[in-house]
């Protein structure tokens, strides 16, 4: 007999994941943290990139990895400026002669990601770089010269 996981909510994840990504940009700004439905909680469920961000003085870096992605498959999107989309397709891919009861685990999954990063400050969509080497994703974005809110004086 071969055992299989059953991932009952990996659907409903990716549903709740899409519904987010929606509101973000419809709204226009991060409404909610990108941590609340995280890969911290359940990440061979979710089958979500581990991420790093990170503050180097003038510039926000975060970096992803999309193990199993290739390049063309990467998609970054800069919902608003401090919150970041990551999404990639992963390919399965399957030797010759390979079937699926020949597994006794698999635990990588394979198909649609979808990632949104709440950044810690603005940024710039200007002069962003992006790097992908090994199934590693860096994206280097400038930090906003524009202030953001501020005190209204009342007359």
């Amino acid at each position: 007999m071969i055992r299989r996981r059953f991932y009952p909510f990996h659907s409903l994840w990716n549903e709740i994941d899409s519904m987010m990504a929606e509101m973000e940009t419809r709204l226009g700004e991060s409404v909610v943290p990108a941590n609340i439905f995280s890969n911290q909680i359940m990440p061979a469920i979710k089958g979500e990139c581990r991420v790093d961000v990170m503050d180097h003085q003038d510039e926000a870096v975060v970096v992803a990895d999309l193990p199993g992605a290739e390049k063309e498959d990467v998609k970054i999107r800069l919902i608003n400026p401090s919150t970041l989309e990551i999404s990639c397709n992963r390919e399965k891919t399957t030797e010759e002669g390979e079937k699926d009861s020949d597994y006794y685990v698999r635990e990588r999954v394979y198909g649609s990601m979808k990632r949104i990063v709440s950044l810690p400050y603005d940024v710039e969509d200007k002069n962003t770089s992006a790097t992908f080497k090994n199934g590693v994703l860096e994206v280097h974005f400038k930090k906003s010269e524009h202030e953001t809110g501020g005190i209204i004086p009342i007359e």
